[in-house]
């Protein structure tokens, strides 16, 4: 391979076959359909001539691919940002993502973002679309992420995220008596007068499913545990604020002010009201790998923060028989210098 073209010999067995499916074959790092764009763009030479994607091979003979790096990610910069790599393969990484780090560059967020760290790390994920990125997390929700290596990985996680085979779960501190375990089925899309905010839409929203289940019920304060099943931007957030238990120091969709109580030591107020974060944290992941098809899952614990978050919590007084109830009243309804980084993305 030179100047980022790949010149190979085709071998005689594959004589008869589609060229597009014996290139995809000798360079599977990239897909077919990518393959086929360029041979259709002439980035693909066969004895130094054009050709279509379904000429037969005789074997022998000698083909050039001009490799095409994704259009964005020219304008990506890698960095030396440390990761912290919970497994790496020659296929996927896992990485857990730490509070206050851009998944994406974007404006606003041009450098020191997880994909300038893992264009450092790994250099040939320039070539994929979004840097191997298949899902992100919001800058301030901590936890697991898997990234791809190759693009035949890529399109394997993003196919398991779109049949919803890839398990995703997270915990979240949250206000509120939670009283029983259940599934919140409500579309999620753009906020209908604020742009920068997603919430519950029935007009254009999109299927939107999130299981929770209560680990730990406090006398002011709930703990969860929450599965996606689906994952749009924000879905947790949105789900937790439409269920009017809204997770802990969420800047856009948790409380505007703290609700006085009694209830509440001090400290435990301070501690809620200067959380810097949404109290949300991406605990476990599970996937079927991309090339040994075998099931894989990963979990680690929680961060310091929410560690001390959820110790003052627990330290809440006893369960009242009336149930602490939070009215929409208090609920943010937006902030015109919230800057939230690419809502294209999907996923919590």
């Amino acid at each position: 391979m030179t100047d980022n073209t790949i010149k190979i010999i085709v071998p005689n067995y594959f004589s008869g076959r589609r060229a597009d499916l014996t290139i995809h074959t000798l360079i599977p790092d990239y897909s077919r359909a990518r393959i086929q764009k360029w041979i259709k763009k002439g980035f693909v030479l066969i004895n130094n001539k054009k050709i279509t994607s379904k000429e037969k091979l005789t074997g022998g003979e000698s083909i050039s691919i001009k490799i095409q790096v994704d259009e964005q990610s020219k304008y990506y910069n890698p960095e030396n940002i440390s990761l912290n790599i919970i497994h790496e393969d020659q296929d996927i990484i896992i990485i857990n993502k730490p509070v206050d780090m851009v998944v994406h560059p974007a404006v606003g967020n041009w450098s020191g973002t997880l994909l300038n760290g893992i264009l450092f790390h790994i250099p040939d994920n320039n070539r994929l679309p979004r840097g191997g990125i298949v899902h992100r997390l919001d800058k301030n929700t901590s936890g697991l992420m898997v990234v791809a290596k190759n693009e035949i990985a890529q399109l394997n996680l993003v196919k398991q995220l779109q049949s919803k085979k890839v398990y995703r779960e997270y915990r979240a501190i949250v206000w509120g008596q939670v009283w029983k375990n259940n599934t919140i089925n409500e579309p999620i899309g753009r906020h209908p007068t604020v742009r920068v905010k997603m919430a519950i839409n029935h007009v254009n929203g999109k299927e939107s499913i999130t299981h929770y289940e209560v680990l730990e019920r406090f006398g002011i304060h709930s703990y969860l545990r929450c599965r996606l099943e689906t994952g749009r931007t924000h879905q947790i957030r949105v789900h937790m604020m439409h269920n009017l238990s809204p997770i802990v120091g969420d800047p856009t969709y948790g409380l505007k002010k703290i609700i006085p109580t009694k209830d509440m030591s001090d400290v435990l107020r301070e501690a809620t009201v200067n959380f810097p974060r949404q109290a949300l944290h991406a605990i476990s992941l599970g996937l079927i790998h991309p090339s040994t098809k075998k099931q894989m899952k990963w979990e680690i614990g929680l961060p310091e923060d929410m560690k001390g978050l959820l110790d003052l919590v627990r330290a809440e007084s006893h369960i009242d028989e009336k149930e602490f109830k939070i009215d929409k009243s208090n609920f943010f309804v937006g902030r015109d210098d919230y800057l939230e980084e690419d809502l294209e993305f999907e996923d919590e």
